[in-house]
């Protein structure tokens, strides 16, 4: 775990255990703009200092490609707040509060250069009850921010509340198939930018597309983790496949490239590094009856759930890299052209999920500008969309008819 998650476990775990009334009020806590300041130090670093009518729970971290800041607020009403008004710094840009989730707010902060969260800490005036938020940012190399940054999270609390699990749904060709289209980034996080254009709107438009065409295309049933431009945070997107049921669990997203030039659509799937490390990551979650549909792993120790956790996805690699095949040849039809190397493993968080077969494909880079002139285009959006349905229609033809020998 690095210094930076180490540092936000700390902070959330010390506000929930010293702060704990602050749950129990049912009035949110406010934000005083008068005595709170965002600024800059004469030699370097930057300083953040807020001011709460009390403590409430909080996480500090940054992110990279663009490097941020954020700052995320249980119990926070941020409403009518301008915090471009806080701000005296020059290194600290484009800062906005904006909704995460019921009872939750986020503070997004772009970094006009790298700095690493030095120290953070809340503290209370026992006579007013009243909160103070110090955070201290020194400047870093772009490797020393890159090796720091990473969302921290607490594996439950920005998943939506289910009250039952999904049954285990067998892909055998019969009944439509259940897709899941995931438009990445949105709202506070727009993703890769190029020339008045985010990733996340693009993909949104995108993903409204690949809908209406595999709708009237037959045989699907297609459902999105956002429909506006909103935030929807990594495990909530999985955790929506898991409710209703999906067969397949599709992101799209679009890349930029600090240097370079590159082309082409490629398709990744979760490597293998990343799965085992994902089980063990997965099997310490609070809610376990959301790791796999249908199967309800509340109580099961962490030697199970792992096991468990293993076994569904000896099944569910193999049909995520079919999957991905299938894509990468469907797309190189449809648009003449994919990446040089389109078949891909990351481990992405979004791909996580140990029963669903899961891809995410990065249509175009939209840091080339060829390449964001195609994305501009419904033209080719259309050929792109095309090229997903053939995909997945050749995918859902050999894994309907592979299902029963995988079931033996």
């Amino acid at each position: 775990m690095s210094g930076l998650r180490i540092l936000g476990v700390a902070l959330l775990c010390a506000v929930l255990s010293g702060m704990g009334l602050a749950q129990e009020q049912a009035e949110p806590a406010t934000l005083d703009p008068e005595a709170s300041v965002i600024e800059d130090r004469m030699f370097g670093g930057s300083d953040i200092e807020l001011s709460l009518s009390r403590g409430v729970p909080h996480q500090v971290y940054t992110l990279s490609q663009p490097n941020r800041l954020v700052l995320d607020f249980r119990d926070l009403d941020t409403a009518g707040i301008d915090p471009e008004a806080l701000s005296r710094s020059a290194r600290l840009k484009s800062l906005r509060f904006g909704p995460l989730r019921p009872g939750w707010s986020r503070l997004v902060a772009e970094l006009a250069r790298p700095m690493v969260v030095a120290q953070a800490d809340m503290t209370l005036d026992e006579g007013s009850g009243r909160a103070r938020l110090r955070i201290r940012l020194e400047n870093a190399s772009q490797e020393d921010f890159d090796s720091r940054a990473g969302t921290f999270r607490d594996p439950a609390w920005d998943l939506p509340d289910t009250t039952a699990s999904t049954a285990d749904r067998v892909q055998a060709g019969q009944g439509p198939l259940r897709i899941v289209l995931d438009p990445g980034h949105g709202g506070l996080d727009p993703g890769a930018e190029a020339d008045g254009t985010t990733e996340a709107r693009l993909m949104l438009t995108l993903a409204r597309e690949v809908k209406d065409m595999l709708e009237r295309a037959g045989g699907f049933e297609v459902f999105l983790t956002r429909d506006a431009d909103i935030f929807v945070s990594l495990e909530a997107r999985v955790a929506k496949a898991h409710e209703i049921g999906a067969d397949v669990f599709i992101s799209l997203h679009a890349d930029a490239l600090e240097e370079g030039v590159a082309r082409g659509a490629s398709v990744y799937t979760l490597s293998d590094k990343a799965s085992d490390a994902a089980s063990a990551a997965l099997a310490e979650r609070h809610d376990r009856d959301d790791l796999l549909s249908g199967l309800d792993l509340t109580g099961a120790d962490d030697r199970v759930a792992n096991v468990l956790l293993d076994l569904a996805r000896l099944d569910n690699s193999p049909r995520s890299k079919a999957l991905s095949g299938h894509l990468v040849q469907g797309i190189r039809n449809a648009v003449g052209e994919v990446y040089k190397h389109p078949q891909r493993q990351a481990g992405f968080s979004v791909l996580k999920a140990a029963d669903i077969p899961s891809v995410l494909i990065e249509v175009a880079f939209l840091s080339t500008a060829g390449e964001l002139r195609k994305l501009r285009d419904p033209g080719w959006r259309a050929r792109m969309a095309t090229g997903i349905r053939d995909g997945l229609q050749a995918w859902a033809a050999e894994d309907a008819a592979t299902s029963r020998l995988r079931r033996r």
